[in-house]
Parts: C-alpha cells; sequence; structure tokens
C-alpha cells in the first residue's frame, strides 16, 4: 500500500473489493484466493483509519455491523408486499387456473415462471442511485421494519449494484424483494462452531436465519452465514415479464433463483411441478415449496388479488411431514371469543427440523370420534408454517393404561360453568369477564395488523391483567408509566417504551380500529369496506342489518354478528371509554363527507394508468364514495381504461358497460 494513498487510490481498491465480493459471493467464481482478499480488506480499513471521510455506505468495511439498536423502527412499504395463496395438490392449481382463466381470456396464452419457494425471511432492499439505503423486513405486508444495518453484513446484498453486463441501466430508485436464508451446509458448521465452544446449537435453518435479522446487535448478524436470493422488483421494473425481470436482477448483479424455470403453457407447467420435490434434494438451501407465476406482470397486475394475495401467483405446497409420538396430556386452551379449544401436551418430537411439543385437536367432537386417549402414541402432521396437528391414535400398538379424555365442566381459567350452542361443535365460557378471554382480547387488539402497539407481547398482557391494571382493551390507554414500573421485568425505559407506542397507537385509521375489536367475521378487508362507508365506531353502531348487507361480501351472518357487538353492554362500555381517551378515529375519505359523481358507483379499471398506480387509483375512487370491482359484470357502472388494456375493455363493451378515461374519471370527480 502506497504511504500517502490518494483518493483515487482508495475509491480504486474499494471498487476491486465490491468486484471480488460479487464474483465470490453472487457468482461463486472466485478470480483470487481468501488471503489476497482479506490482504486487501485489511489496506481499506487502514486507508479508512487515516481518512474516515472516504468511508461510504457501499465500503466493504461497512458490513461488519453497527452498535446495538434499541428497536427497530417501522417503515411503509412504496407497495404492498403480498404473500401468496397456497395449493397442496396438482388439482388445487388447476382450480386456480381455471378461476383466473375465467376472469381473463389471456390467461389462456400465458406463459409461466417457477421459482424456488425459499423457507427464509422475506426482505425488502431499498437502492438510490445504484446504491444500498434501507433495508426492511417484509411485517405485515404494509409496515415492516427497518433492519438496514443488519442486512448490511449480509456478503451478498450489493452495497452497490455492480451490473454484470454492459448496457444495463439501473433505476434511480429501485426497490427489490429477496428472501434471506441460511444454506444447509452454512447452517452445519455453525453448528459444529457452537458445539465446540460449548454454545447452544439451532434448531432449524429458516429459523436461525430469521432469528439473527432481528437482533438489535448487527455485529452479532454479521457472523451468521445469512444470503438472499432476489426474485422480484416491487418498484423501478423495467420488465415486463417475470422471466425477463430475473434475468435483469441478475445482469444487476443479485443473485438470482438459478433453478427458477419457464414453462410456455399450463400442461408444461403442471407437468414440471412434479420433479420440484426431487429438486429439493439436489440444492444446498431448504424449500418448503415451488412458486408459480404468470410470466406475464401486466396480465398478473390486472388479475389483482383476493384478500391480499395476488391471484397471478401461487405457492404450490410440498406433502406435509408425519411423525408419532406419546400423547402426555390434553390441554385447553380459551379464545377470545370464549371458545374452549383443547390441544394436545407430546412428547417433544423433531419435525423437519423443529421441536414440536404441542398441536392442535380441532375440537371436543374430534378427540370423542377419533377416540384419542392420553397415553396414545398419535401420528402428528406438519405441513410449512401451518400449525401442526393430530390426525388419530395408532390403536394397535395401545398397552392398556391409555386414559379416555373427560370433557371439562368448568372453563379452566375462571371456573365458571360452559356451555354449547346448539348446532355448533364448540363449547364456550359464559363469563364474559374470564381473565383468559380478556388476554386474548387485549392480544389481539394490540396486534401488529390491528393497533400495532409495540413491546406489548402476551407475557406483559397477562402481567397488566393477572395486576388488574386493565379489564379491556380501552384500558391501555388509561395506564401510567408507574403502573409498569411496579412491575415484575421493568426498568424506566421500557415503560417508557410502552406508553409511548400506547399513545402513538391512537392515530391509526378507523379499519385498523375495526380490525383490532375482534368482531367475529370482520377482518381486515370487512374492516377497510365498513371504514369506506362509514365515519366513525358510531356509524357503524347504527348501522341496520339490512344496511350491513348490500355492503359487497357481507352475507346475512356477519351482518347480524356485527349488530350484536355493537349491542352487548360491555361492548358499549369499551367504546365509550375509548372515546374518552380520543381513541376514536375519523374515516377521511367516506362517501358522506365528499359526495361527487363517483358517489355509489362500481369501477373497474384496466391498462397503465398516467397519473395513478393502481392501489392509488382505488383509494382515490373509494376517498370520493366509489368502489372498485376486480371484474367487469352487469353492476359495473364505469370500467376506467389506459394504456395497454385487456379483455376487460370487452367485456365492458359486450355489456354496454360507460368506458372512461383517466381524464374523465378525474373531472368526474370535481363535479
Amino acid at each position: 500500500m502506497e504511504n500517502h494513498p490518494t483518493h483515487q487510490t482508495y475509491l480504486s481498491l474499494k471498487n476491486q473489493l465490491n468486484f471480488h465480493n460479487y464474483r465470490y459471493h453472487v457468482l461463486d467464481a472466485p478470480i483470487i484466493s481468501d488471503g489476497e482478499y482479506d490482504r486487501m480488506l485489511i489496506d481499506l480499513r487502514k486507508m479508512e483509519a487515516h481518512h474516515p471521510e472516504w468511508i461510504s455506505p457501499d465500503s466493504p468495511t461497512q458490513r461488519s455491523g453497527a452498535p446495538p439498536a434499541d428497536r427497530f423502527e417501522r417503515v411503509s412499504h412504496p407497495v404492498p408486499i403480498l404473500s401468496l395463496a397456497n395449493a397442496f395438490n396438482t388439482d388445487d392449481l388447476e382450480d386456480w387456473y381455471k378461476r383466473i382463466l375465467k376472469m381473463d381470456s389471456r390467461v389462456s396464452t400465458s406463459k409461466f415462471v417457477l421459482e424456488p419457494k425459499i423457507d427464509g425471511l422475506t426482505v425488502v432492499l431499498h437502492y438510490q442511485g445504484g446504491i444500498f439505503v434501507k433495508g426492511t423486513t417484509r411485517g405485515n405486508g404494509e409496515v415492516g421494519e427497518d433492519i438496514t444495518q443488519n442486512i448490511k453484513t449480509i456478503a451478498s446484498v450489493p452495497l452497490k449494484i455492480p451490473v454484470s453486463k454492459k448496457g444495463i441501466v439501473v433505476p434511480d430508485n429501485l426497490v427489490v424483494r429477496a428472501e434471506a436464508f441460511i444454506s444447509l451446509s452454512d447452517f452445519k458448521r455453525l453448528n459444529q462452531k457452537f458445539s465446540s465452544q460449548g454454545l447452544r446449537t439451532y434448531q432449524n435453518p429458516r429459523n436461525t436465519a430469521a432469528g439473527s435479522l432481528r437482533m438489535l446487535d448487527s455485529s452479532i448478524v454479521a457472523d451468521r452465514p445469512l444470503k438472499i436470493i432476489a426474485y422480484s422488483i416491487v418498484s423501478g421494473n423495467p420488465k415486463s415479464t417475470q422471466w425477463d425481470t430475473l434475468q435483469y436482477l441478475k445482469d444487476l448483479g443479485f443473485p438470482i433463483p438459478e433453478i427458477a424455470e419457464r414453462c410456455n403453457d399450463k400442461e408444461a407447467m403442471i407437468a414440471n411441478t412434479e420433479k420440484w420435490d426431487v429438486i429439493r434434494e439436489q440444492i444446498d438451501y431448504e424449500i418448503d415449496g415451488v412458486v408459480i407465476k404468470l410470466n406475464d406482470l401486466t396480465l398478473s397486475a390486472d388479475l389483482g388479488y383476493v384478500g391480499k394475495d395476488p391471484r397471478g401467483a401461487i405457492a404450490l405446497k410440498f406433502p406435509a411431514q408425519v411423525v408419532t409420538t406419546l400423547l402426555n396430556e390434553i390441554g385447553v386452551q380459551v379464545g377470545r371469543t370464549g371458545v374452549l379449544t383443547p390441544f394436545a401436551i407430546l412428547e417433544p418430537v423433531d419435525i423437519g427440523g423443529v421441536t414440536v411439543k404441542q398441536a392442535t385437536l380441532h375440537n371436543f367432537d374430534f378427540i370423542k370420534n377419533k377416540d384419542i386417549r392420553i397415553g396414545d402414541r398419535v401420528m402428528v402432521k406438519r405441513a410449512g408454517e401451518v400449525i401442526p396437528y393430530i390426525m388419530g391414535p395408532i390403536k394397535d400398538v395401545r398397552a392398556g393404561d391409555e386414559i379416555v379424555y373427560q370433557l371439562p365442566k368448568t372453563c379452566p381459567s375462571c371456573g365458571e360453568p360452559i356451555e354449547k350452542v346448539e348446532g355448533e361443535v364448540a363449547w364456550y365460557c359464559v363469563n364474559n369477564a374470564c381473565p383468559a378471554q380478556i388476554i386474548r382480547n387485549i392480544e389481539h387488539f394490540v396486534s401488529r395488523n390491528a393497533m400495532d402497539i409495540v413491546g406489548l407481547g402476551i407475557r406483559i398482557v397477562e402481567q397488566l391483567v393477572q395486576a388488574e391494571l386493565v379489564d379491556d382493551v380501552a384500558d391501555l390507554y388509561g395506564l401510567k408509566k408507574q403502573d409498569l414500573m411496579d412491575l415484575e421485568g421493568f426498568a424506566e425505559k421500557k415503560a417508557d417504551n410502552i406508553i409511548e407506542a400506547i399513545a402513538a397507537s391512537k392515530s391509526v385509521t378507523l379499519s385498523r380500529l375495526i380490525t383490532a375489536l375482534g368482531i367475529h367475521g370482520i377482518g381486515d378487508v370487512a374492516a377497510e369496506q365498513l371504514a369506506a362507508r362509514y365515519k366513525n365506531l358510531d356509524a357503524v353502531a347504527k348501522a341496520k342489518p339490512e344496511e350491513i348487507e348490500s355492503i359487497d361480501g357481507f352475507g346475512p351472518s356477519t351482518a347480524k354478528a356485527l349488530n350484536n357487538w355493537f349491542s352487548f353492554s360491555r361492548n358499549k362500555t369499551i367504546l365509550k371509554k375509548l372515546k374518552s381517551f380520543e381513541v376514536w378515529p375519523q374515516a377521511e375519505n367516506t362517501y358522506q363527507s365528499m359526495q361527487t359523481a363517483l358517489s355509489n358507483k362500481r369501477f373497474v379499471i384496466t391498462g397503465a394508468l398516467a397519473s395513478f398506480s393502481r392501489n392509488e387509483i382505488k383509494a382515490f375512487i373509494k376517498a370520493r364514495g366509489g368502489s372498485v370491482t376486480d371484474n367487469v359484470s352487469s353492476k359495473t357502472d364505469f370500467l376506467v381504461v389506459g394504456e395497454k388494456a385487456g379483455s376487460k375493455l370487452d367485456n365492458a363493451k359486450a355489456l354496454g358497460i360507460p368506458v372512461i378515461d383517466e381524464q374523465t374519471l378525474l373531472s368526474m370527480s370535481e363535479d
């Protein structure tokens, strides 16, 4: 190394190291030895020690980790990071294909891309001007956690996009979706290392990878052999097909799933999925299925999504694993609605690298009908992330001392009587003030998809209820710092953080609050529909069942459940307290508050719009009292068309549906 290196020398060495890092971790084709690389890195560190002002985010030295963080900050994704619906056999794939073909005839000529469903943790990578600036978890799909410092430690993540081919243009703003994981061989070496040091070893690569990325100390993360594989571009994608997107990511310098394959038609797609159970045994990382995607990204976007699952892709999960073990005891859990659910307490058994100690028993009738007894050897099944469940007993090996299970006569939490509603299989605790119900209600209320009160885990909720500090969800807003300080395990900072998180949750949207209340049958989508129609909870409470039924997707049972919830005196008390604590969001975009020519009209969107993304145009229409559906029907009032409009335009013309462009829609909204 020069005694007085110039800045140009530093830049040249930094770029060389990034190039060799790319060759080693992405292409798996190094052209220098580890020793040479290490010596170059030492030289770079010396230069940066003398000139710290030269250090930039894309320096290889910045992968070593930052000081421990207090907690991760929440980050909103530029567009929703959606999950996938599951298929479990070829019949499910056929059904999926028929559904989307019925929606859009272009599906009949579409190609497909098959990719490995990597068993890792989804990460979202942000680049500006080709420089890595932020990395987050998927979170709830709309909001993730900022784990930038941890992601920087992953050698296969480009800190600066290297571009492997000439002429490749890097967008100014690029957001890439990838999966972080630990390879099987690296996982084995990691456990051998910990075992030799007398440290605790890990159970499986997936949980180790996920746990590592959520550590607050990124210097520890840097010692984990994490890798990524990129498979989609969230924003900034110049390509119109999934296959071209993968090749483009590769050209930019990202590792991609090299075993991905393109199929020309449905028959080839289904035939090729059958070999993936063999492929999984030949690769050095865990996969729990194969993802099937429509190659045409425009068609995929036009198909939209159902709930939070895009229609243009589906995950075919591998067959579940089945093991046998002893059923030591049967426990009973009380849910937030009072339902008693039995669960199996098992002799611990390994299923696919996960130690299973408990499994669901569905309901008490299942135990009776299957003749499941305490002490039985039972078959346990687990598929992917699905909760393990008992399939049934192995009666041939019974010794004769197994115990027939007796249904409890009282609630295991509060000791009050239990009862069964005629026509239902579930048994209920009749005590609305049952501590277990309160705990489960609050656990749901504070969860990420509801009020998102960070730090309020189930253990703390149990402490609050046992200390009689809260009797319902509304009581959370009356908590004081000293209330928490009096509980075991609380220091001043922890108490401050929770009080701040509770206060911050007051600003959530009306739809999130409706979700948080845990009304039977009202999930995220239904809550959004209610928030789009009613101004606040008072308006929802006053709505008649027949009025609720007029909302798309609401049937008589859901309308009745909603009406019943608001009629219970305990729930009225909760609402009264929430309002007194100013936890009373007002819907900003209901049709009552903004009457326009769009009010009460149904719209369908097709093609690319100049001024709006698909999510933005939906929000724009809903804000002005309209609704957006995915398919053209006789009930559609207008079809909004952009560039490259699909078959929806033909359908609209055939049905005589008015067709308008973006400017006409904007003009209507001003009327």
